[in-house]
């Protein structure tokens, strides 16, 4: 419930004809709404549109709407003035958005990422609205001395029915202005029955822009003045310069300033490593990219990279498997897990392998900066567009008022751009060159120095009595450690189903140090342990000889009497076995589940999840051709998440890219010699491809739940659907990713020698 104090920061306003409200700006109780400084524009002030907070309305009644969080392709950017726009009643096709600056002080949490858009302004962001429509109502209540409470809002204006008068926002713009800010406990919601904009489809604010190849990217940005960076750093992360050829790099053509830059080292106990320093290297900066990137083969660079030796692929396997063998530190445990597996009827073992991936975002990692008279101002394609902020003002020894970052359009994101590693590099770029500088890196750049999802390796076992049901479950996971603590995206969680729904369970955890930078891939640790554990729970069913769908059924409605309150993370609800189930019974419905009959060398799998506060459940038909090669055919996917499809265009593609990636996961995989990545373009992964991709069949299962994101949830089942499929398909269990052709061979070869 936001209290009044939280609505009163989150509300000011300008004079002179233009009403602007939002979050930031402590006004006090009965305040009027506070004036901002004019636009820049040029225009007359009562017809200008200038940034407030995240509305204004002019005197002609055009409508303003600011949104606060970076827009990726997740669609926030059109979502969040939606939410502002149901309770201010605008009319829609009139409202115009733009980004909000990044300024954590008026705009308090401004990010991307965990899917938490919806969950963090589904309430406020339509308070905001609900409060610029009670003093525009006010306004023409006391214009016609009449009762405020006798009066509409339609489309832009407020009506009184009782006489037939209206009058449009923009009239009473200027009026509104003036009138003290409205008690929060004042103001009543919509009920989404009543909703007029919410619900509907509405296409993205961006999307004629990109149609007509309008500038919108991070890459896209041209300042007056701008040079082109690139900045070359060692392969093997934090390694320090040891010698260069300066001279040679200066002599190639367009390069005007070749310069070497120390660097900041983070200390032991930063869990996020380079991402809050900034690792060392060579700027080298000129009048056009291609250029300036050509002189990096000039520099024949050394680095003192020898500590880089230990950190090896084939070296972290070998540790892993060691490690599982023996046990690890105990993170959750309930029951007696030793005793149920003695007592079992059958004990299941299985041990589970899942790689290091990259991010690989379609745009590579840029910035576009200028130096200013005291500070340095900013175009960055970031999610996480204040820490970056905050992170150049340290760096640079900078008041955080002297840095200006503006936010731009993120071709692409699923967690690289949590990190401002590019945003730092460039403003140290610049301010050393004294000039606007546009920092890009080649693709090469980009998988070298990404954060990476990190691999992880898990042994299970579990116990089954006579009648089929799971009386036991221990997890032993690896993963990587840095400062003593797992690295980021490498935790190793309570998964939701096996850890909740048996009786006895045991969560042991072993940690091997990297050096390697990590970081959150879309739907972070779920994206493999949904793999891990979906898969072997689909090994378990096989074992009892049940369906996988109604195996998983069973156990679920066996919980129906006893609840569980406790949340699978700190701060997140319950896991609710109830909404899970309806998801599975619900794509059981949707795909035909036990009534498909499916040829030879076609399976269908399942898999549900619980991820990011939404319940999803998919289906997956997969063909297996004779020499091991896979394609998705289908995937039929049913999600939970919460009371009211908010946007069904984005929401449709959200799901459908989250599969679609999801299923790009299963073939992914970056190694690594000696620090080094192996892999350095596109052409060494196996992306896909539009023949590839599946047909996707998404439905929504709408609950009296409060909203959920939904960029993530979609992600995490895709992968076992698809592995339980292949199964299905040819018998073929493949246990460590990447899945490919050789290993499912192998796999139908140890399936024929079993039998």
């Amino acid at each position: 419930m936001t209290t009044r104090r939280e609505l009163l920061l989150s509300l000011g306003a300008t004079s002179a004809g233009a009403l602007v409200l939002g979050f930031g700006f402590a006004t006090g109780a009965g305040a009027a709404a506070r004036p901002l400084p004019p636009a820049s524009s040029g225009r007359g002030a009562a017809d200008r549109a200038r940034l407030g907070n995240y509305v204004m309305i002019t005197a002609d009644g055009s409508v303003t709407l600011y949104a606060r969080n970076p827009e990726m392709g997740q669609g926030s950017k059109t979502l969040l003035p939606m939410l502002i726009a149901e309770e201010l009643d605008a009319d829609w096709d009139r409202v115009k958005v733009e980004y909000a600056p990044a300024d954590a002080k008026r705009y308090e949490a401004q990010y991307a990422g965990g899917s938490m858009s919806v969950p963090d302004n589904w309430e406020p962001m339509r308070r905001v609205g609900a409060a610029a429509r009670a003093v525009l109502v006010e306004a023409a209540a006391r214009r016609w001395q009449a009762d405020a409470g006798a009066l509409v809002t339609e489309r832009g204006f407020v009506i009184d029915r009782a006489s037939g008068r209206k009058l449009g926002y923009g009239e009473l713009a200027a009026e509104a202005a003036r009138l003290p800010l409205p008690d929060p406990k004042t103001l009543t919601l919509k009920a989404p029955a009543t909703f007029t904009i919410l619900g509907k489809s509405h296409r993205s604010v961006d999307t004629s822009a990109i149609l007509d190849g309008r500038p919108l990217y991070g890459i896209d940005t041209v300042v007056p003045g701008m040079k082109y960076a690139v900045y070359v750093k060692s392969p093997v992360p934090g390694a320090r310069l040891k010698r260069a050829d300066f001279a040679a790099a200066r002599s190639m053509p367009g390069v005007e300033q070749v310069f070497a830059v120390e660097g900041v080292t983070p200390g032991a106990s930063e869990q996020i490593g380079l991402a809050r320093g900034l690792a060392p290297g060579i700027a080298i900066v000129g009048r056009n990219w291609w250029q300036v990137n050509r002189a990096r083969t000039a520099l024949a660079a050394e680095w003192d990279d020898a500590f880089g030796a230990e950190h090896d692929s084939e070296a972290y396997d070998a540790r892993a498997r060691k490690l599982l063998d023996g046990s690890g530190e105990t993170r959750r445990q309930k029951g007696q897990v030793e005793q149920a597996l003695a007592g079992a009827t059958t004990v299941v073992e299985s041990v589970y392998e899942t790689p290091w991936l990259p991010h690989l975002t379609l745009e590579p990692q840029n910035c576009t900066a200028r130096p200013t008279a005291s500070g340095v101002e900013i175009w960055a394609p970031s999610q996480f567009p204040n820490d970056g902020r905050e992170l150049v003002a340290a760096t640079l020894g900078l008041p955080l008022d002297e840095v200006t970052v503006h936010m731009v359009r993120c071709g692409g994101g699923f967690g690289r751009r949590i990190m401002n590693d590019y945003m730092v590099e460039a403003a140290v770029i610049a301010r050393r060159a004294k000039a606007p500088v546009k920092l890009l890196w080649a693709r090469e750049d980009d998988v070298a120095h990404d954060y990476y999802r990190p691999g992880n390796y898990h042994r299970l076992r579990a116990g089954l009595d006579g009648a089929g049901r799971v009386v036991a479950y221990a997890v032993h996971g690896v993963s990587f450690s840095r400062g003593g603590k797992p690295v980021n995206g490498g935790e190793i969680g309570l998964d939701a189903a096996p850890g909740l729904l048996v009786p006895n369970f045991r969560l042991e955890q072993s940690l091997i140090p990297t050096i390697l930078p990590t970081g959150w891939l879309r739907a972070p640790a779920d994206n493999s342990l949904a793999f891990v554990h979906e898969s072997f729970w689909d090994e378990l069913a096989v074992a009892a000889k049940r369906d996988p769908l109604q195996f998983r059924l069973d156990h679920m409605r066996a919980s129906f009497a006893h609840p569980i309150a406790d949340p699978t993370e700190e701060g997140e609800p319950p896991y609710d076995v109830r909404r899970a189930a309806a998801v599975l019974e619900r794509v059981a419905e949707r795909s035909g589940w036990g009534r498909q009959s499916t040829p030879k060398g076609v399976g269908l799998g399942v898999a549900t999840y619980f991820s990011h506060r939404g319940y999803v459940a998919q289906v997956a038909k997969v063909r297996v051709r004779a020499d091991g090669d896979w394609h998705v055919e289908k995937i039929w996917v049913v999600a939970d998440v919460g009371p009211i499809i908010l946007n069904p265009t984005t929401a449709h593609a959200q799901v459908e890219g989250a599969v679609i990636e999801g299923v790009g996961q299963l073939t992914g995989e970056i190694r690594f010699e000696r620090g080094r990545a192996v892999q350095a373009n596109l052409t060494d992964f196996r992306l896909m491809r539009m023949p590839a991709a599946p047909e996707v069949d998404v439905h929504f299962l709408l609950t009296d739940n409060p909203p959920t994101g939904l960029g993530e949830p979609a992600l995490p089942p895709a992968l076992a659907a698809v592995s339980n499929a292949i199964f299905a398909a040819c018998g073929a269990r493949v246990r460590a990713l990447p899945l490919t052709a050789q290993k499912i061979m192998a796999a139908r070869t140890d399936v024929q020698h079993a039998g």
